[in-house]
């Protein structure tokens, strides 16, 4: 059954970023509103009262001028405002200020309110524009008098308003933007120094410890993760002595035991054959209890930090064939990369436990090792490559076997430590490079060690 997939979720800094933002957006557009409901109203209410308290003194002298029955026109020396015009009904006599605006232009339902005795006042459009009319009756000389007032002016400056009040908001939503980016760098400061100490603790370096922080939540912070790990190096640094510790007091009885087992063997054709069947199981458990004490021993050396990499220029061919010399394979066909110079930057003993490794490995578990070659990978890195005859290794297996006391499928039921191949990772890690595994074209399996910076 298939692993099912994550949801890809934003970063933690985006989402506190986007947090501050819409919080911004939210309370400026909320502020912007209220703020342009409030100037809207006060501005036209404002228009309003400009425009009644105009109208009334326009109606007042109207009147008086009619009282007196003067032969003038009563709209002539009237202030009207630009844009504006003025209209006085009296019975089917009409006067207009503006010629190009006659009585038809005033909106009917305030002529009719108006003719009825009332007096009032209505916003209106004409010819696109905002207007607002008022009209007063007066009684006393039978007539109605009507003013209109533009409100282009009125519009403009809301408009205006509004433009400031929209250019605010996303000023405001850019700087709540910034602040939130801002406040989550700071905030996810210490969670980066936490992860940065956390990936060298996890790449072996255990001393590495957090910075005392002066505020408060965070020092608790840091003073928990520096006890973490103080109690991390200090349980495997204790497991790592306890391993050291254990191989180096099973060495002196190993080698007694390998010594007294080495003397029986040489002495085996005087023991009856179910006591030569006996000693042979006994010599090889003894020979591979030996083998495992030493791969231990080298395993704590490297934890312990106290193997260090000398690197020295030697010959890849004549250490190459020395070794399998040396460890009985001499017969195994070796080839060399010609582009391979002639002295390359290796630790002999590092290199000498990597080429015995494996090739041990593939005659224990894959048949037997059929070919050894050295071969140039990029500018400056060289690659040692084991080719066996053996059944492989599972796709699945291939990450796990070089863990410690890991074994492949194929190797569960042969003789082994299971520490070869978790020592050829070590000290490939240990100059650079990796180790990993391959098939093999045609069969088997194929491991290869990869040496950065050899020439």
């Amino acid at each position: 059954m298939s692993e099912p997939r994550r949801r890809r979720t934003l970063r933690l800094r985006t989402r506190v970023t986007l947090f501050f933002s819409l919080t911004g957006l939210v309370a400026s557009m909320g502020l912007a509103v209220v703020t342009f409901a409030v100037a809207r109203s006060f501005l036209i209410d404002q228009r309003m009262q400009v425009a009644r308290t105009q109208t009334y003194a326009n109606a007042k002298t109207v009147r008086d001028q009619l009282l007196a029955e003067q032969q003038i026109d009563p709209l002539r020396d009237l202030r009207t405002e630009g844009g504006g015009f003025a209209t006085i009904v009296q019975g089917d006599r009409i006067q207009n200020s503006d010629v190009r605006h006659p009585i038809k232009d005033i909106p009917l339902e305030l002529r009719t309110a108006v003719g009825q005795g009332a007096s009032g006042q209505q916003r209106f459009e004409l010819g696109g524009e905002p207007f607002v009319a008022v009209g007063i009756n007066i009684p006393s000389v039978s007539a109605q008098y009507f003013e209109v007032f533009p409100l282009q002016s009125t519009e403009r400056n809301l408009r205006a308003i509004a433009t400031a009040l929209l250019v605010g908001a996303g000023a405001t939503v850019l700087l709540a933007g910034i602040l939130g980016w801002w406040t989550s760098r700071r905030l996810l400061r210490p969670l980066s120094r936490v992860a940065t100490a956390a990936g060298e603790i996890a790449s072996g370096g255990l001393d590495a410890r957090m910075s005392p922080e002066s505020d408060p939540d965070l020092a608790r912070l840091a003073n928990s993760f520096n006890d973490m790990a103080d109690a991390v190096q200090a349980r495997i640094e204790r497991e790592a002595r306890f391993a050291s510790d254990v191989s180096h007091e099973l060495r002196s009885p190993i080698t007694a035991l390998t010594a007294a087992v080495e003397v029986l063997d040489g002495r085996r054709a005087d023991l009856p054959d179910r006591s030569q069947q006996a000693l042979d199981v006994v010599v090889s458990q003894v020979r591979r209890f030996d083998h495992m004490v030493m791969d231990l021993l080298e395993l704590s050396r490297i934890d312990a930090g106290s193997t260090e990499l000398h690197r020295e220029e030697v010959d890849p061919r004549e250490l190459l064939g020395r070794i399998a010399q040396r460890y009985g394979f001499g017969d195994v066909p070796i080839e060399v990369d010609p582009r391979l110079p002639g002295l390359v930057r290796l630790d002999k003993l590092r290199f000498e436990r990597i080429v015995a490794n494996l090739l041990e490995n593939a005659r224990e578990h894959g048949g037997g090792p059929v070919r050894v070659v050295l071969a140039v990978q990029g500018r400056n890195t060289m690659v040692l490559t084991v080719d066996d005859a053996g059944p492989g290794v599972a796709r699945g297996e291939r990450s796990r076997i070089f863990e410690r006391f890991a074994r492949g499928s194929a190797a569960r039921h042969r003789v082994g430590t299971g520490l070869g191949l978790s020592l050829v990772a070590e000290h490939a890690h240990a100059h650079g490079g990796e180790a990993w595994v391959d098939d093999r074209p045609g069969g088997g399996a194929r491991f290869r060690v990869s040496f950065p910076e050899a020439f």
